[in-house]
């Protein structure tokens, strides 16, 4: 099993999610997150006075697979995420060596 987190720009999640769902993926788990990569923030106007901002908002979708579903989800969420700007995220694939859903006592794949 794989841990796939993927930061995208928040405006993407819908599109990610439904593309997400149409492949069988079953659940997820998405956060409201701030940060910054090679864009290093921008600079905004407010009330005539400039300042920057450093974090920008970001939206991190986590879900855990099967071993042989990780490529497919990859390859989905990249397609359903690209904007082609900079600032459209990051994919971070870790290993999962277990899962337990806490009602059923189920572990493992049986469990995702």
């Amino acid at each position: 099993m794989k841990k796939i987190e993927a930061v995208i720009k928040p405006f993407k999640l819908d599109q990610v999610r439904e593309a997400l769902s149409d492949i069988g993926v079953n659940g997820l788990t998405v956060t409201e997150v701030k940060g910054f990569g090679r864009q290093k923030g921008h600079t905004e106007l407010y009330r005539g006075a400039e300042y920057v901002v450093d974090f920008l908002p970001k939206v991190k979708v986590e879900v855990v697979l099967a071993d042989d579903q990780v490529e497919r989800a990859i390859e989905t969420i990249i397609a359903a995420a690209r904007t082609g700007k900079i600032g459209d995220g990051k994919i971070f694939v870790t290993p999962v060596e277990q899962v337990v859903r806490i009602r059923t006592g189920e572990t493992d794949e049986a469990a995702i």
